[in-house]
């Protein structure tokens, strides 16, 4: 993220949505503002914002953008989107 934006807060939103109601609570979230470490934003090549990397399971996967679209943030991070079934479904990467 890149300071206390709205396009920020909007992004933040979308994201714990997707998954709270994607991932039951199976994810960590680490939320690094650019402005503040701008070195690990050249460490990890960010050149827009917000940008979200999924570290694990590999491989890495990056969208940016105000992450509203759950179906294209989920397809993006290559994440089974949940269609009932048990805890042990949710998240799988394809």
């Amino acid at each position: 993220m890149t300071g206390a934006s709205s396009r920020t807060g909007i992004a933040i939103a979308n994201l714990r949505r997707i998954c709270e109601q994607e991932l039951g609570g199976q994810y960590e979230l680490e939320i690094i503002d650019v402005l503040e470490f701008p070195d690990l934003a050249e460490d990890e090549k960010i050149l827009a914002t917000p940008t979200l990397i999924k570290s694990l399971p590999l491989p890495l996967r990056r969208v940016i953008g105000d992450l509203s679209d759950t179906e294209k943030v989920l397809l993006g991070l290559e994440v089974l989107p949940q269609r009932g079934g048990d805890a042990r479904d949710r998240g799988n990467a394809r």
